[in-house]
């Protein structure tokens, strides 16, 4: 018989980590008109990743056709989750939600999201939409467990808390990194597509690596210094560094960026305190050391510090992220080429909308969080905060609650007590892909469809990328009958918590949308489209015949730094343009972009912001019960793991298991420790059992957890994951342990006890 099948090539970006690689898929298609996923491979023409591609990239066929993978909505009966139509499923929550908001208002509402938002093109412009349809102030996210220090830092500094530089990796001779592992996570807040490589031809043209880790992490294992600090102390060796520089004279932000600077004495002032000799007894590196790292930041040619996850979920992370700039800064490395630089995103943002070189500026503090009275940052409230919300009765106790794409009972500080708050919930819906350890909880489960089956634009991180690039995907496989697309699952709701009830179409909630974008750019003053008539350019958006996040992607890219301006520029680029260039558009390396960048009032780079000089007060009092605080926990990632939701993946979670507590052999002997045995890890809130690892790659006084783990909860549906549980290293970590400036959750120096387990 004559095999008649067909095959066919899709180009698309990889969503499942930050670094956005370019994959090339193969498809199979038969006489009924199915297609099947072949192979996945790197896209060797991908303006970006050039071919690169990390183990989690092919597994996007196994996510596809996981059994486990929800497929039609779930609804809680009996305390069981059951499959339901979609129309019962949105009767169920126009009644359910509806009836909160009725008897309780919409302060009783509350909304979490996750992280693979900031990975879908769909929840990414819609998230916001669905936000402001519940109208309710209890906004929480995974920012609060990860980079929220980095967009405050930034707020203060640049005045836009996106304004983040990042260090320019092509074109650097020095590079710093602090509490990040690129060759196991691929880079965090700075979007580079194959970080090892990068890494290893800076040193191949004769640049140097310098790690700072309480971990001998895989980059660590490459560099060519690896020096080991005390977890939560980095602020101390930044504010160390500075102050050398300062007091030696190094210090030349270069003449690109010196008249554009405020505040340099009072930074010189509030850093007398800390000399290399205070910073050493905290940070477990010798006074020399840190002078000699000062003195070589300042002397390379050029030079970039780059600080993520180690260093921002720690109880000085703004201060630690601010510090980090005021190195760059003061090494003359900011905003020149291979040193740290601000992208210009194609399809635009808050840093190339609105006035060039000045504006509002950043602040916190428009709220309070009802019971603990954290303040609101980036309208949102601190996640480690969620559960006391829920259980404290009063005005304005959260009494529904909506999450996206996340699942913050293993994310999140005090899993256990997260948990069971949950359970008190009078209604709970959630988006996702999998009946999981959040989910569980939920009344109704919406689920979204694969990533196979939606479009991709990495809106959010192509924002802090080493190159201004461009790259759009269109789904690669179709959707199935009857399931909606992500962005509709999301409008829907929206409208159906507005009021509008079940039969409402999600047209209604993105032909609003798109409205209020259009017309709010066309009042912009310094919008391409300033003046232009609204109408004329929602006539031409519609006459494409696209919806959804197409429609606003269109309008982003047109009016975005490098865009068509509707006409302006028949050079400029559109969807159409990408939709033409399916290895993606390259627009260049990374310029110069002080002062336009900056969003601060005085339209100055504000080096000593008031709120982080004055936690400096803090981060000097601290000082000595970090040198001598006892055993402490840290957590670590592995490259074929992103977080918890890509542990159903066999091919990803086979093999040597990696929950492991790893522990130094000197800790071990003491502790009464042994490879391949158990230990018990306690903390003030909790107490879990792990394997031991013993290993010379971590610090004596250290002991490391991987998070995401701990899938041996009752109530999900994820039999690989299952098999491979691990524990949940959330158990032991503190909700009322936060950096105060941006309500992150501490999940780095974790103070524990550990015992052989019985």
């Amino acid at each position: 018989m004559t095999d008649r099948s067909t095959t066919r090539t899709a180009f698309r970006t990889c969503p499942l980590c930050e670094a956005s690689c370019g994959l090339e898929i193969s498809l199979r298609s038969d006489e009924q008109g199915g297609e099947e996923v072949q192979r996945i491979r790197g896209d060797l023409l991908d303006v970006f990743s050039r071919g690169f591609i990390c183990p989690k990239g092919s597994t996007l066929k196994h996510l596809h056709e996981d059994p486990d993978r929800l497929r039609t909505p779930m609804v809680k009966r009996d305390g069981r989750h059951v499959p339901v139509t979609w129309d019962e499923a949105w009767a169920l929550i126009d009644d359910r939600l509806g009836g909160v908001i009725a008897n309780h208002g919409r302060g009783a509402l509350a909304a979490y999201v996750g992280n693979p938002t900031a990975h879908s093109l769909s929840a990414m412009t819609f998230s916001r939409v669905l936000l402001t349809g519940l109208g309710t102030k209890h906004r929480f996210s995974a920012s609060t467990v990860d980079q929220m220090p980095r967009h405050v830092a930034s707020g203060h500094v640049f005045g836009s808390p996106v304004a983040i530089p990042v260090p320019d990796l092509d074109r650097t001779d020095y590079l710093m990194i602090l509490g990040a592992n690129p060759y196991a996570s691929n880079g965090s807040v700075c979007t580079a597509p194959d970080f090892p490589g990068r890494i290893e031809a800076m040193r191949a043209r004769g640049g140097k690596l310098v790690v700072v880790d309480p971990r001998l992490s895989r980059t660590a294992q490459e560099a060519d210094e690896w020096v080991s600090i005390r977890p939560g102390s980095d602020a101390l060796l930044l504010a160390a560094i500075a102050h050398t520089m300062l007091a030696e004279g190094l210090a030349a932000p270069g003449d690109h960026v010196v008249d554009h600077i405020v505040g340099l004495e009072d930074l010189s002032a509030a850093l007398l305190p800390f000399t290399p000799e205070f910073a050493a007894p905290a940070t477990g590196i010798g006074a020399d050391t840190i002078r000699r790292l000062a003195r070589e930041i300042a002397g390379a040619p050029t030079a970039a510090v780059y600080g993520r996850i180690g260093t921002t979920t720690t109880e000085f992370g703004s201060t630690a992220s601010w510090l980090i700039d005021v190195v760059n800064i003061l090494s003359g490395n900011l905003d020149r080429p291979g040193g740290s630089m601000f992208p210009t995103p194609v399809a635009g943002g808050a840093t190339t909308r609105g006035k060039p070189g000045s504006g509002r500026g950043f602040s916190v503090g428009r709220g309070q969080s009802r019971v603990s009275g954290h303040p609101e940052v980036m309208g949102e409230y601190p996640v480690s905060v969620l559960a006391e919300e829920i259980v404290a009765p009063g005005e304005g106790q959260i009494r529904a609650l909506v999450t996206v794409a996340g699942n913050p009972v293993l994310s999140t500080p005090n899993s256990d007590r997260l948990a069971e708050a949950l359970d008190e919930l009078d209604f709970m819906v959630s988006i996702d892909l999998y009946l999981n350890e959040t989910t569980r909880h939920a009344d109704v489960i919406l689920p979204p469809p694969s990533q196979l089956q939606r479009s991709h634009y990495d809106l959010l991180l192509l924002q802090f990328a080493v190159r201004n690039v461009a790259n759009y995907s269109p789904a690669v496989l179709p959707l199935d009958e009857g399931q909606p697309d992500e962005w509709e699952i999301i409008a829907k709701l929206t409208s159906i918590a507005q009021g509008l009830g079940a039969d409402v179409d999600a047209s209604v909630a993105d032909d609003f949308a798109i409205d209020a974008l259009v017309r709010g750019a066309v009042k912009g003053e310094h919008s391409p489209v300033a003046g232009r008539d609204a109408d004329e350019l929602l006539a031409e958006l519609a006459a494409s015949g696209r919806k959804g996040p197409e429609r606003m992607l269109d309008f982003m890219l047109r009016t975005g730094p490098f865009g068509d301006g509707f006409g302006a520029d028949p050079d400029g680029t559109s969807l159409d343009d990408l939709l033409a260039r399916p290895h993606g558009r390259d627009f260049g390396a990374l310029v110069p972009r002080i002062p336009e960048v900056l969003r601060t009032p005085s339209g100055k780079i504000e080096v000593a912001p008031g709120p982080l000089v004055a936690d400096l007060t803090r981060l000097a009092a601290a000082a000595d019960e970090l040198a001598t605080r006892g055993l402490v926990l840290v957590g670590r990632r592995h490259l074929r793991s992103n977080n918890s939701w890509m542990h159903n993946v066999a091919v990803l979670v086979k093999g040597k298991p990696r929950c492991t507590l790893q522990v130094h052999p000197d800790d071990a002997v003491a502790l009464g420790l042994v490879d391949g045995g158990a230990a018990t890890i306690t903390s003030r809130v909790g107490s879990v059992n792990a394997p031991v690892e013993v290993t010379e790659s971590i610090r004596p006084g250290v002991v490391s957890l991987p998070h995401g783990w701990g899938h041996d909860v009752a109530g999900t549906q994820m039999r690989v994951a299952a098999e491979h549980a691990g524990v949940n290293s959330n158990v032991l970590s503190d909700d009322k342990a936060i950096d105060p400036l941006s309500g992150t959750s501490v999940l780095n120096g974790i103070p524990v006890e550990v015992t052989a387990a019985v």
